[in-house]
């Protein structure tokens, strides 16, 4: 099932119609703790690395298989779309079918092609938290391996 893409008003709007639904956001655990939308969860599917590079997250896969069932709605987010559209990949190919990427995701983007402007999560107005606990921080989550 290919992986469906939502603005962040829809992606709110898919959450608000499915309670059981799961916010993944993908950022970094500082991002995350920064800020994140309501109820949302964090496995990064990526980490700073060597030079500034992103380096894939080698647990992320197994991280997500021992917190979120493979038949689960989940939406997927990062900072503006492209780090939750590699972790919805990765999803897909572990076998979890009901997938939605945010385009914009929580800081929201400009498309540099077309100029079109998509506001992020946060700049919508939707709820928003700071902080992790140990229901949806990444060490609380890992740890469930």
């Amino acid at each position: 099932m290919p992986i469906k893409q939502s603005t962040p008003p829809e992606a709110k709007d898919l959450l608000d119609a499915n309670p059981e639904g799961i916010y993944l956001d993908v950022r970094t655990e500082p991002e995350f703790e920064a800020g994140h939308p309501l109820r949302a969860i964090n496995i990064p599917v990526a980490f700073p690395g060597a030079g500034g590079q992103m380096a894939l997250n080698p647990d992320f896969v197994s991280v997500v298989e021992a917190n979120i069932p493979k038949d689960a709605k989940i939406v997927c987010g990062c900072q503006v779309g492209g780090r939750s559209q590699m972790a919805a990949d990765l999803m897909a190919q572990a076998g979890y079918s009901d997938l939605t990427n945010v385009r914009g995701g929580f800081g929201g983007l400009q498309d540099p092609a077309t100029g079109e402007v998509i506001m992020g999560w946060q700049d919508e107005g939707y709820p928003v938290e700071t902080g992790s606990t140990d229901e949806n921080g990444y060490a609380a989550l890992k740890s469930k391996m």
